[in-house]
């Protein structure tokens, strides 16, 4: 097995640095939009539908990533169980997320994902049930041996977080023989992960990896967790509930995080209209997208020409756009209240890009 190695990195540029902030903020960014979602449909929907959620979201990021990131990560040819670990210690290492490895034999390998937890940061670990955290393992875990092609591999829960315990961890196992659907995830309370050895693991990707590739990488990792849940809860809820669910998370995840966002960004976490216009164009950049700052009108104008959050996905509903918004709208409200965020021309519905217009706020529901 090949061993882990110590960074060799280059000094970066000054340019460099401040691009690796800024990924850093999108990363955080959409993290805490992530996580902010999930509580949302726990207080204001249930603990049963957050956990068909997340159920959902982790189905389909493991359809469209598990096989093409086994060839990006060199783990074909593996057996099942080295491959599922394995595959889940490197990638989640890349987003930034505390993962361990161990490989017990050829058909047994741990993981362990040691607290604090990523995905639900800070104190909102103690608002998640633990059927939320098993509906991550169902949509995933238990779903690694269908995706390889056997009826032999499960996932064995033996801690939960959510529990009360010291992280969350389980192994992957061939059996000797196939498996039922409801035996591919099963839980195990008295068996324990053993220690883990960083020098057995195998070799991280990003040992080598330059500061802001790193963070480059880990805004990519948070974002795709929004890519992947606004559609799916349109698929669950319909427009209308997602677009309530999605835009009150976005209003205080953009109100709460603003101040810290812009203040990574360089620039003021308070101001006039053109500041504000600036904080989007300077935020859309960082993300990847094409953005500039319009002046010359009554009002500041940002146009944002592509949508590197949702790019390439087919029949999205324009109510995932109008939750997404709300982050703009939650990050104004939190700059100048008396400011306001008009959408004068809209990228998903077949214009040339996103346009909007910061105006003075006038009456409630009048521009």
């Amino acid at each position: 097995m090949q061993t882990s190695q110590r960074p060799t990195q280059s000094t970066p540029t000054a340019d460099a640095t401040a691009d690796a902030t800024k990924w850093s903020a999108v990363a955080e960014w959409y993290h805490a939009y992530f996580t902010g979602l999930v509580m949302t449909m726990v207080t204001r929907r249930s603990a049963r539908e957050a956990s068909e959620l997340v159920f959902h979201i982790f189905r389909r990021q493991h359809l469209e990533r598990f096989l093409p990131g086994l060839d990006k990560l060199g783990l074909q040819g593996l057996p099942p169980a080295i491959a599922a670990a394995r595959y889940h210690y490197l990638s989640n290492a890349i987003g930034g997320v505390k993962v361990e490895y161990m490989e017990a034999s050829p058909r047994k390998a741990w993981v362990r994902y040691a607290p604090p937890r990523w995905a639900w940061q800070g104190t909102a670990v103690c608002a998640i049930p633990g059927e939320v955290s098993r509906a991550v393992l169902r949509g995933w875990h238990a779903h690694n041996g269908v995706s390889l092609g056997t009826q032999r591999l499960g996932f064995v829960c033996t801690k939960q977080t959510m529990d009360g315990q010291p992280g969350l961890e389980g192994y992957y196992y061939e059996y000797d023989h196939d498996i039922s659907p409801d035996e591919r995830l099963r839980f195990a309370r008295g068996e324990a992960a053993p220690d883990f050895d960083p020098t057995r693991a195998p070799v991280l990707p990003t040992a080598s990896w330059p500061e802001e590739r790193l963070q480059k990488a880990r805004r990519n990792y948070a974002m795709e967790y929004v890519r992947t849940a606004l559609p799916e809860l349109v698929s669950l809820y319909g427009p209308f509930d997602a677009a309530y669910l999605g835009g009150i998370t976005g209003q205080l995840i953009g109100m709460q995080f603003y101040s810290e966002t812009a203040t990574a960004m360089g620039l003021p976490d308070h101001g006039d209209a053109t500041d504000f216009a600036r904080f989007m164009v300077t935020l859309a950049r960082a993300q990847g997208d094409e953005a500039e700052l319009v002046t010359g009108g009554p009002h500041p104008c940002v146009r944002q020409a592509s949508w590197k959050l949702m790019s390439g996905i087919a029949d999205l509903h324009g109510s995932a756009f109008d939750a997404w918004n709300c982050l703009l709208d939650g990050a104004l409200s939190a700059h100048n209240r008396h400011l306001a965020l008009k959408v004068t021309r809209r990228l998903d519905q077949g214009d040339e890009a996103f346009e909007w217009q910061i105006v003075p706020r006038g009456r409630p529901g009048k521009f």
